[in-house]
């Protein structure tokens, strides 16, 4: 009776094993998804950031919900403030509504050029990602702020560094989501 039990349990532990070898990939491709790719591969072009590198930071910032709003009151998808996405929209020519500045936010497309056209002028600020990522979530003034004290590295070298827990914790979560993405997605 043991021995039954035994060769049961353990037909079903190699059944899972089996399972989650050969299901690997979809089942990564759940929890990472290229959800609202239209829009995330339209604006990954125009303003040249890696497509996989704008789903992860949408899967850190909403985790694909076009309609969130944080405690702090950040915006759609790539949770954009309005003070800031004013300033992209004014300084890019992008039209922005400011009397429904909300709808406008909650639009998966004005959201994600918004938000990527942000990421991609701090790319082009900072000249690497990790800084860049630290920078839409702490601030343009807090990220120089620390870079000037010498608390972090202008390279990224030491994202480890970087005081703010959350922004850390943020940091380092959506290089780990990107790589998820460039593995399942190549």
């Amino acid at each position: 009776m043991k021995n039954k039990k035994l060769l049961i349990f353990l037909a079903i532990v190699v059944v899972i094993v089996v399972f989650l070898i050969f299901a690997r990939n979809p089942i990564l491709k759940m929890i990472y998804p290229r959800t609202y790719e239209e829009a995330v591969l339209i604006y990954s072009e125009e303003y040249g950031v890696d497509d996989n590198l704008i789903l992860a930071l949408i899967k850190a910032e909403s985790n694909f919900n076009a309609d969130a709003i944080s405690n702090r009151s950040a915006i759609g998808l790539m949770q954009l403030m309005e003070e800031t996405a004013k300033d992209v929209a004014n300084q890019n020519g992008i039209e922005l509504d400011d009397e429904n500045i909300e709808q406008n936010l909650c639009d998966v497309y004005k959201n994600v050029q918004i938000g990527t056209c942000y990421l991609a002028t701090l790319l082009k600020r900072y000249e690497n990602k990790e800084i860049a990522l630290a920078a839409y979530n702490a601030g343009i003034g807090t990220v120089d702020n620390w870079i000037d004290k010498g608390i972090i590295k202008a390279d990224g070298s030491d994202i480890e560094n970087i005081p703010y827990k959350e922004t850390n914790y943020y940091v380092r979560k959506i290089l780990r989501d990107y790589e998820f993405y460039n593995e399942l997605y190549k």
